[in-house]
């Protein structure tokens, strides 16, 4: 089946959901989503959106905090740009009919803010520790009642559809993509003038995780295999709480449990964050992760723990009523005892190249919040920046696709051809190489890494990608087959990232090179077909995008 619309965005969380509601005042959008519709990381995020709103703080805060939490990585034009949309995107998301939590004292504060690692003051709006949750209830609630978007459930875009744009002189475009659909088993072709990958992070090329299973990186994969640039992959966020528990299936712990005072401490009861990190427990994530790593190496400990004495129990439960209720589930009380965590991958901070609109340097193609490569987040993601992200751009892009002219006639885009394909009988492929792509990651490409680890891991990327490229010509596609390609192309790219990289500098930490280097304070960016390399194609992210307003793609 082949269709025609405005705009077909992939994923429907916050990024997502925000440019369909803008976009769709001046045409028709398309939202596809690989699950149900509220199974996006937005809904798991906990902690909150940073924005100044507090008299007391001020934007040249926010921003210097996001720019000392990127260690000099950051392109301070964007965060200039995040940091002063903020208010006004918060603003929008009440007036959707969002609830954030009322100020304490219940006087003059509307916000209950809350601060958390690396932020210099209180400013972080939430709703509780269901912000994520509630963010997304509001949102679906208007794209539901909108009547030109559709939103199509249990639809895995496959490839992004390139072809010669009219009136550019043959130059390559995207002009829609492939998609399953997942019920019927068919494979559908979208045409749109505009493309826009919204489709999240990448955490599931880790073992272990504090995303949804959803975080497949099938926007990187997807841009990656296009020929679209691709940056910064190999800054890749651990979390450094997640609940440590062999039932418990990677439940974060928010930081802003200790934002309210939580202290990480040794099995002995040692408090150690103050040894690592002047800012002791409220450092940022990098650190944070980097030292309950070492802790946890040099006393041979599975885990360390988060105490949260220093609260009284009935705040404990009324400010973190979710995290208190799971950790109940698997019988512990935070408000007697403390919570055993450990790291997990947790945010992708690098992604899809993109300009201050979302535009990709594949004519037609968007990013916007977690796939893309914006240069908000640097070389380490300040909390409670992502959801900020994904709002700003969200608002950008839809105002830059509503200025691309629609095509006069129509474009000619070739349906799905399946081929000789049968139908796949060894579904252990698939188990066996998603498997050791997580595990191996994990232990090469983690928290610490070495060049000879790296190494090892692209001997055996390219291995797997041979084996899984030989499966998918030979089989009729399915969404596990689809993700295990994703998320073998994703590693590929942070290996490449990563082994280019000659430094430690925020997230990324090896120690064959343990110092920060001036000179390679620039983006890594890759292509398919060529090697990453520090500041190239382009010196800086948005020189790597075709100046002005690209024309249409597709009727």
């Amino acid at each position: 089946m082949s269709t025609t619309t405005g705009t077909l965005v992939v994923g429907s969380g916050i990024a997502g959901l925000t440019f369909a509601l803008k976009a769709a005042e001046h045409c028709d959008v398309t939202i596809v989503t690989k699950r149900a519709r509220d199974d996006a990381a937005t809904t798991w995020a906990q902690g909150g959106i940073s924005a100044v709103l507090d008299p007391g703080d001020t934007f040249e805060a926010h921003i210097e905090d996001t720019l000392r939490t990127g260690a000099d990585l950051c392109h301070r034009d964007t965060v200039e740009m995040c940091v002063r949309d903020a208010p006004e995107r918060i603003r929008e998301l009440i007036a959707l009919g969002v609830h954030f939590s009322p100020g304490r004292d219940g006087g003059g504060e509307p916000f209950d803010l809350a601060r958390e690692g690396g932020h210099s003051a209180r400013r972080v709006v939430h709703a509780g520790d269901i912000t994520g949750r509630e963010v997304e209830r509001g949102l679906l609630a208007a794209v539901e009642r909108h009547p030109r978007i559709a939103l199509l459930e249990q639809h895995m875009a496959i490839d992004l559809i390139v072809r010669a744009r009219p009136g550019a002189g043959g130059a390559d475009a995207c002009v829609g993509a492939y998609v399953l659909d997942k019920v019927s088993g068919h494979v559908n072709t979208f045409a749109a003038r505009a493309t826009v990958l919204a489709s999240g992070g990448a955490g599931k090329i880790y073992l272990y995780t504090s995303n949804p299973d959803v975080a497949t990186g099938d926007g990187v994969a997807m841009a990656y295999r296009a020929g679209a640039d691709v940056a910064n992959m190999e800054f890749f966020q651990f979390h450094p709480t997640v609940l440590f528990h062999p039932q418990a299936k990677s439940f974060l712990i928010s930081e802003a449990l200790r934002g309210e005072g939580g202290v990480l401490r040794l099995a002995d009861g040692t408090p150690f964050m103050k040894k690592h990190h002047e800012m002791a427990d409220l450092a940022p994530r990098d650190v944070v992760a980097r030292a309950i790593d070492y802790e946890m190496k040099r006393t041979g400990e599975e885990c360390v723990w988060l105490d949260m004495s220093s609260r009284p129990a009935d705040f404990l439960a009324k400010r973190f009523p979710n995290i208190h209720a799971e950790c109940l589930r698997w019988g512990i009380d935070m408000t007697k005892g403390s919570i055993p965590v450990v790291p997990a991958a947790h945010y992708m901070c690098g992604g899809v190249v993109t300009d201050h609109d979302g535009r990709s340097t594949l004519p037609g193609l968007f990013a916007i919040g977690e796939t893309a490569c914006t240069g908000l987040h640097g070389a380490n993601r300040l909390a409670s920046n992502s959801l900020l992200e994904g709002l700003v751009f969200g608002t950008r892009a839809a105002a830059a696709v509503a200025r691309i002219e629609p095509t006069a006639g129509s474009l000619v885009v070739p349906d799905w051809n399946v081929g000789q394909a049968a139908p796949p009988d060894e579904a252990v492929v698939v188990t066996q190489n998603w498997d050791e792509i997580r595990r191996m990651m994990w232990n090469y490409v983690g928290i610490v890494r070495t060049t000879k680890r790296l190494q090892r891991a692209m001997r055996r990327i390219e291995l797997l990608q041979e084996e899984i490229r030989e499966y998918y010509w030979n089989y009729l596609v399915t969404a596990d087959l689809l993700e295990l390609r994703n998320i073998a192309t994703v590693a590929e790219t942070a290996i490449r990232c990563a082994l280019a990289r000659k430094e430690s500098r925020g997230i990324h930490y090896t120690l064959d090179y343990p110092e920060t280097d001036a000179t390679q304070a620039r983006d890594t960016v890759v292509r398919r077909g060529g090697e990453a390399r520090i500041g190239g194609p382009g010196a800086t992210l948005a020189s790597t995008i075709p100046p002005g307003v690209p024309g249409s793609v597709a009727p």
